[in-house]
């Protein structure tokens, strides 16, 4: 979503560079830039016209440290305003101090929000939490199948009434319903509009004075740009959210409701969703965000993310495996579900530092690991844990008949596989200057 405001930036770093330092004459070009990349964006103008003015300020004033390059200067500078006007810090889901967290959804139709009540359950489970999900859209006829499906894929607890229309009704009986179950977080999903009327917000005030949510998060489509930011503040005013989460961060849009929601709405994003799997969603870090965006990758969210996917049992078992050159196709298999449960591979590109994402055909990455699972789940287990065996032409042809690929592409992956196996053998006997001192420190 980012891609086209996070190019514009380094061009606008670029025109900064060679500069001998930071004066009203060269700054001038470079905010009108910065205006316009941010309009461009579909930010909301008074934030747009606020965060120039503040980098105005800041560029030409005492806060420029002396001894650093004009271009560091101004990127520390663009950078710490994006923090700013993301929201500053990250602002944690509420956990109520006494007995079950009320955590209830409400937005517009088509936002996400039974998708996003999957998600967040699945993340809270992850964090040791017992999360129950409650299905109070009455009105779209699949949102209660579609939340009993998502309650069975996270494997969690769920409640609805499948014939009542009585919101009110189905949220109080399955608060009790919750209790039973012990569960740590309640998650409701309440029904959406196309706009915001009367009848939605009695139902959504009816919900609030009865239950007294400890969040009351707001979830909007960050594909809708400005309008986006227009109903979080309409929906502000009505309810006085707790905070904000944005769906659709992996689309092709411009992103500027992200830019500009904190500031127009007062309110902080809690999360963000990146896909359309359970695993796409994250805590909202302003500061990773802002990285990422300037292209300097997010370190700390790609670890967090790895630490979540890679058993470390299984991860030293592959290790031995690595120093005793017995790596066979079933570990390059679990080596790919690992990777897997991080996400895209868009998603974790993003998060690498100085890798220029628009260099790299994504959609093709992707078929190309599909490819590759696809041609190990043809082999035999025999094969996979024997590789010799596929020196056979034979077997090589059944594989690629197997996986719908050519018998070419089976050798592609042969050999990858051999050549990776060599470089292996290569550091665990030292012939690669400096690594066969390497691994035997201790950490």
């Amino acid at each position: 979503m980012f891609n086209n405001l996070g190019d514009r930036f380094k061009d606008i770093f670029k025109k900064v560079r060679g500069q001998g330092k930071l004066t009203e004459s060269n700054m001038k070009d470079a905010l009108r830039e910065v205006r316009l990349a941010l309009l461009e964006a579909d930010v909301n103008y008074s934030v747009a016209k606020n965060f120039v003015s503040r980098i105005r300020e800041k560029a030409l004033g005492e806060e420029v440290i002396s001894g650093v390059n004009p271009t560091q200067q101004f990127v520390k500078i663009v950078n710490d305003e994006l923090v700013k006007v993301l929201g500053g810090t990250n602002v944690a889901l509420k956990k109520a101090e006494k007995g079950m967290t009320v955590v209830m959804l409400c937005g517009l139709q088509g936002a996400g929000k039974t998708t996003f009540s999957g998600k967040l359950a699945k993340f809270l489970k992850s964090k040791g939490e017992k999360p129950f999900l409650i299905g109070a859209d009455v009105y779209r006829p699949a949102a209660k199948k579609q939340l009993k499906v998502l309650a069975q894929q996270v494997k969690v607890g769920s409640f609805t009434i499948d014939e009542s229309t009585d919101a009110l009704k189905i949220v109080q009986e399955g608060i009790k319903a919750a209790k039973d179950e012990n569960a740590t977080y309640v998650i409701i999903d309440t029904a959406g509009r196309l706009h915001i009327d009367e009848e939605l917000m009695k139902e959504l005030h009816d919900i609030k004075d009865n239950v007294k949510p400890d969040e009351i998060l707001l979830v909007v489509d960050g594909m809708t740009g400005q309008d986006a930011v227009n109903v979080a503040k309409s929906f502000n005013e009505e309810l006085d959210i707790t905070g904000v989460v944005l769906t659709k961060l992996d689309g092709d849009t411009r992103g500027g409701a992200a830019l500009s929601v904190k500031e127009v709405a007062g309110k902080p994003i809690k999360f963000i969703s990146e896909g359309e799997k359970l695993d796409d969603v994250s805590a909202f870090h302003p500061d990773r965000l802002a990285s990422r965006i300037l292209g300097m990758g997010d370190v700390v969210s790609l670890v967090e993310k790895a630490q979540e996917a890679i058993d470390e049992k299984e991860a030293k078992k592959m290790e031995e495996k690595f120093r005793k050159n017995q790596f066979d196709f079933e570990d390059f298999l679990k080596q790919f579900k690992m990777i897997r449960k991080m996400g895209s591979i868009a998603g974790i590109m993003k998060m690498i530092p100085g890798v220029d994402t628009s260099m790299i055909d994504m959609g093709m990455a992707e078929k190309e690991m599909k490819k590759v699972e696809a041609i190990i789940y043809s082999m035999t287990v025999e094969e996979r844990r024997n590789p010799k065996l596929l020196k056979a032409g034979t077997r090589k042809g059944r594989i690629a008949k197997g996986s719908g690929v050519q018998v070419n592409d089976v050798n592609k992956l042969i050999k990858q596989f051999e050549q990776m196996k060599q470089m292996m053998k290569m550091f665990n006997s030292g012939a690669i200057p400096g690594l066969g001192m390497m691994k035997g420190r201790k950490r």
